[in-house]
């Protein structure tokens, strides 16, 4: 995977040159270590409403979707009833998909339960840190050992749309391992982030 040089001269990510939006994203969010609870369970949410769509999509409407879900604040989520589904269905600012909405509201349930468990979704997740040999070459892969072990976790928890593929792309998002390309000049401040 090679890098592109950007309008500022700095070397990115190749995905990163895709749209003008990504370029912020790519620099100050992915895959920088995130521990706090909520931002954990929107990108999770966010990357199950990403399934079968592109990140473009999702990015272009994130600020709706935090709108629409109480900010990811999964204990207000968890309590949402039925009338909240047919009201988002009707909310054109998110992805309107029966099954995405459900899944957010019963992963917001689960999510209370690992934080009963484990005293924080950050515990819980980070947990599940992989190896760095497990790694391998940074974006070659949309899944991992990891990432098949985490999935099949969250399942048996009671989670959905949390297939490997899905719990792959937040986990490099979320900083559980450094994706970023050598090249890319935010791998090292990612690096810098993970030992602090």
């Amino acid at each position: 995977m090679s890098v592109v040089e950007g309008p500022d001269g700095k070397f990115r990510c190749r995905w990163a040159g895709i749209t003008e939006e990504f370029i912020d994203y790519h620099d100050n969010e992915w895959g920088y270590p995130v521990t706090d609870d909520i931002r954990l369970f929107e990108k999770i949410s966010l990357e199950g409403f990403q399934s079968g769509l592109s990140w473009r999509t999702i990015l272009a409407k994130r600020e709706n979707f935090r709108s629409a879900f109480s900010g990811f604040d999964f204990k207000k989520i968890a309590r949402f009833t039925d009338v909240d589904v047919e009201i988002l269905l009707q909310d054109a600012g998110i992805v309107r998909h029966r099954g995405k909405i459900e899944a957010v509201i019963n992963n917001a349930a689960r999510a209370t339960e690992i934080v009963d468990e484990f005293g924080s979704l950050s515990a819980y997740f980070w947990s599940f840190e992989p190896d760095k040999a497990e790694q391998g070459e940074p974006q070659t892969k949309s899944t991992s050992e990891t990432s098949v072990r985490l999935s099949k976790d969250l399942k048996k928890r009671g989670w959905k749309f949390v297939g490997p593929t899905t719990v792959y792309a937040f986990m490099q998002a979320m900083g559980l391992i450094n994706d970023h390309v050598e090249g890319c000049y935010v791998r090292a401040l990612v690096d810098g982030a993970r030992t602090n």
